[in-house]
């Protein structure tokens, strides 16, 4: 009789085989690279140069707080002074829901407009390719989600991120969430990544540090990932490995910092050349995970990713110390010379001493021990048919790691009121702000 242990062998064995074929499929697929436009003012410099390529209208979308704070200003001054056309969506929220999306593309449509600029975090750059896509392929979000569903190119999209994270401005993916299902939903088009961007360091100066934290880490996770996997290339793995140097480097000072314009431009650098990377080489178990408490708990992404960054890492440990070894000298935690088992350790390490320095909470406040197995098994549905993971997990295995990010139980207090009793109380790392910028 066939051991279970066996059975996921044969299993994680065929899955592997047919990743790697499908990653020597997609190096072949075309991939654009947008024009980067980066430094303070850059995103007015972007304002100025789609002033001038003739579009009818351009449809500015974004969220209510980026219109409020006037971080709009630079880019709407410059398209005014290029004698371009324009009007504001600014109702996204965070995870894009489709009803939300479907709004921008009717508002789309009521002003005539022909050009999009995404201005915001993930949740604003996910609609607007989604509005990109949509708009040019009329059928239900839900049916444009998957590779290539689209016959026709998106609309042109342009892209002025505010957080140091989702990369998105680079990507090919736009991910949306449908509230009816509770899932996210995931539209991959290659034509969908932006013409033109901006990373421009003063729309970030002003970022609470617990989104610079959690953007930072989901910016981390993207490079990690996709150095780890099995689709990786020459290109895919040189930005990451930048990425990396950039994050240890810099993400620290941006989150005590928040008005360094260096360490801002540099995690906007690094932000983006994590994009490239993924983009590429796909990602792997964090995402699927995240994406589940995302889609049932609304969790942010970021803050998602970075909870379940170490324990990922520490389970795929043993099928990748040489590339962790890498890792950990592109964050100069140690040199080449050293044994990789070593180097590798001290990445283990210092992913867990900066997620503890930035203030990330080791578990999930709303994970519920009842939900586990519908979220591991959805989690694995979509890394096992999508990502290219170095080691494949069971549905068993991938339940024990969500467990690992359960919040601990503590027996309400004797002594307090009664109406004390009821509250659950927490770690001080659990009670940190939570993040609210998605990837």
């Amino acid at each position: 009789m066939i051991s279970e242990s066996m059975r996921n062998t044969v299993r994680a064995k065929g899955l592997g085989a047919l990743m790697k074929g499908a990653g020597l499929v997609t190096r072949f697929i075309p991939i654009p690279q947008p024009t980067l436009l980066v430094g303070p003012g850059s995103s007015g410099r972007l304002g100025q140069a789609v002033a001038g390529f003739g579009h009818r209208k351009i449809l500015i979308v974004t969220d209510s707080i980026i219109s409020k704070l006037g971080l709009l200003n630079s880019l709407t001054d410059a398209l005014t002074a290029g004698g371009a056309q324009f009007v504001v969506f600014d109702e996204i929220t965070a995870d894009a829901p489709i009803p939300l999306i479907q709004k921008g593309i009717d508002f789309f449509h009521e002003h005539d407009c022909d050009a999009i600029v995404a201005f915001g975090g993930g949740s604003s750059m996910d609609a607007s390719k989604a509005i990109a896509v949509a708009v040019a392929n009329p059928k239900p979000l839900n049916q444009l989600a998957g590779y290539l569903k689209g016959l026709r190119a998106p609309i042109k999209i342009y892209a002025v991120p505010t957080t140091a994270g989702t990369g998105s401005e680079v990507t090919v993916a736009a991910v949306i969430s449908d509230p009816v299902t509770h899932k996210k939903l995931v539209i991959v088009d290659p034509r969908m990544v932006p013409k033109m961007a901006a990373l421009d360091p003063t729309l970030m100066t002003g970022l609470p540090p617990h989104i610079t934290a959690a953007t930072g880490i989901d910016a981390l996770t993207h490079a990690v990932e996709a150095f780890v996997g099995n689709w990786t290339t020459a290109y895919s793995d040189g930005m990451a490995l930048s990425a990396v140097g950039l994050i240890f480097e810099n993400l620290r000072t941006a989150y005590t910092d928040g008005k360094n314009l260096e360490a801002r431009e540099k995690m906007a650098l690094a932000s983006t050349y994590a994009g490239f990377a993924f983009t590429r080489a796909n990602v792997g178990y964090v995402h699927a995970i995240a994406h589940q408490f995302g889609g049932l708990y609304h969790t942010p992404h970021g803050l998602a990713n970075a909870i379940m960054l170490p324990f990922v890492l520490k389970y795929s440990h043993p099928a990748i110390v040489d590339r962790l070894a890498l890792l950990a000298v592109a964050a100069k935690l140690g040199t080449a010379a050293e044994d990789e088992a070593t180097l590798a350790q001290k990445f283990l390490d210092a992913v867990d001493q900066l997620n503890h320095d930035l203030g990330i909470p080791t578990t999930l406040a709303a994970l519920r021990e009842a939900d586990i197995p519908k979220l591991a098994r959805a989690a694995c549905h979509e890394a096992h048919t999508g990502y290219p993971v170095p080691r494949y997990m069971s549905q068993a295995e991938c339940e024990d790691l969500i467990r690992k990010a359960l919040p601990p139980k503590t027996a309400p207090d004797k002594a307090a009121p009664a109406s004390e009793k009821t509250t659950t109380k927490t770690s001080t790392r659990t009670r940190k702000p939570k993040a609210a910028a998605k990837a």
